[in-house]
């Protein structure tokens, strides 16, 4: 299995806004949920690369590190930003950031990924 279209560089941006649905009170208690938070960010990484990925091959998630910064009220833009910033072997590291569209940075972190048929 090769992994050679994929390389430091690329990148892709999520939106969403934020709602109930997406709430920790949905879950408990709080605003934006920092469960829903991981997910736009794998969200990220994934549209980062399937272009570059066969038909036959996906990535699956195998690490993340993620802080959760801030808050994010129901009807608050968030951005999400993935890039890759390594790549060994049928590892991809990258590195994403969560904003709200002020620019503002509620999370940062890295997420690695495997690539598997």
């Amino acid at each position: 299995m090769t992994t050679a279209a994929i390389a430091p560089g690329l990148s892709a941006t999520v939106s969403h806004t934020v709602t109930e649905a997406d709430t920790a009170a949905a879950l408990g208690s709080g605003d934006l949920a920092t469960p829903q938070l991981l997910a736009w960010c794998e969200a990220a990484t994934c549209r980062a690369v399937r272009d570059v990925l066969t038909p036959d091959r996906t990535t699956v998630g195998s690490r993340v590190s993620l802080t959760h910064e801030r808050p994010s009220p129901v009807g608050a833009q968030v951005l999400v930003r993935a890039g890759v910033v390594q790549v060994d072997g049928r590892l991809v590291r990258y590195e994403v950031v969560a904003e709200h569209a002020d620019g503002t940075v509620i999370g940062h972190g890295e997420v690695t990924r495997v690539v598997v048929d």
